[in-house]
């Protein structure tokens, strides 16, 4: 089973993928956590928006994803794409996995929030996109409207991560679980 955890930036993606993760008792594949390890093989690397890293990321990122199923191994994926980088990465992996999404959302408040906590005090978020200083409220909600998510025909939850889970872990397993 490929369990893909998608959505906006700041809606609890990477937190939830290793809550499931560690849930289920399989790898969480997180795109930051493979750019940070690129970064930090890279001392004198400068993130841009169009940095060689990022593309280097993305390949990685699915080559991992296919060699774990490729091997029998169930998998949590986790990234920020939206559905035109996540459907060539996945559509490969429909005939060979159980592919299930959960779509994270959360308020543009919380987002805010935690965008701006984990740029405050993560030396590692130098390796993303993330601005410098977060955006404000409005470029935030522009950004929430215009994500575009995972269209694949298979199973798929949408879970807000505004405060808490919902619906909550246990229900998010279930549907794992059918």
């Amino acid at each position: 089973m490929v369990v893909v955890v998608s959505g906006a930036p700041g809606s609890g993606k990477t937190t939830l993928a290793h809550e499931v993760a560690g849930a289920i008792g399989c790898p969480a594949i997180c795109r930051d956590e493979i750019k940070e390890g690129m970064v930090h093989a890279t001392p004198d690397f400068v993130q841009s928006a169009s940095d060689p890293l990022s593309l280097r990321t993305l390949s990685t990122f699915f080559d991992v994803i296919g060699l774990l199923i490729g091997r029998g191994t169930t998998v949590v994926a986790e990234a920020a794409f939206q559905d035109r980088l996540w459907r060539p990465g996945l559509a490969p992996l429909l005939g060979s996995a159980d592919v299930r999404i959960i779509q994270c959302t959360v308020s543009p408040e919380a987002a805010l929030d935690r965008i701006a906590t984990r740029t405050a005090g993560n030396p590692l978020r130098r390796a993303h996109e993330d601005p410098h200083t977060p955006p404000d409220l409005d470029a935030l909600r522009r950004v929430q409207t215009n994500f575009d998510p995972i269209t694949l025909p298979v199973p798929t939850l949408g879970v807000d991560t505004t405060d808490g889970y919902h619906p909550a872990l246990p229900e998010i397993l279930a549907f794992l679980a059918r």
